[in-house]
């Protein structure tokens, strides 16, 4: 009983069954699933990424000179096919990670002696005159 996959995956299968230097890489310990399909999805299958595995380029009946001029849809694009919610968790990490260097930064600030050279005048509260 196969659940029902969502589109990108069902393409992501098609990439790799295409381009079978993708499973010895994960045969082969280097990369993981996970790890190939988040690169697959935010990068996509023109990247040099897959050259370096050894996935050989599909054909692209688009020129070059077009890609240079359209690099505003290029960028939308890319800005449509992330995933909200994991852009949320990396947002969320990277704040948890300021906020602790600033917890260390801190720390060492506190730590150092300070050299502010503070008059201490012991005045009584209370002004009570004798009468």
């Amino acid at each position: 009983m196969q659940k029902n996959l969502h589109p990108s995956v069902i393409k992501f299968k098609e990439f790799v069954k295409d381009n079978p230097a993708l499973i010895m890489e994960v045969r082969n310990g280097n990369s993981t699933w996970q790890e190939l399909y988040e690169d697959w999805y935010l990068l996509g299958e023109e990247d040099n990424r897959w050259e370096t595995i050894g996935v050989k380029p599909s054909p692209n009946p688009e020129k070059d000179d077009d890609k240079k001029t359209d690099w505003v849809s290029t960028i939308l694009g890319t800005v449509q096919k992330m995933d909200p919610n994991q852009i949320q968790h990396y947002i969320n990490s990277l704040s948890q990670a300021l906020g602790a260097i600033q917890g260390v930064i801190s720390q060492f600030q506190g730590s150092q002696p300070k050299q502010v050279n503070q008059k201490i005048e012991h005045k009584h509260p209370f002004s009570f005159r004798k009468d």
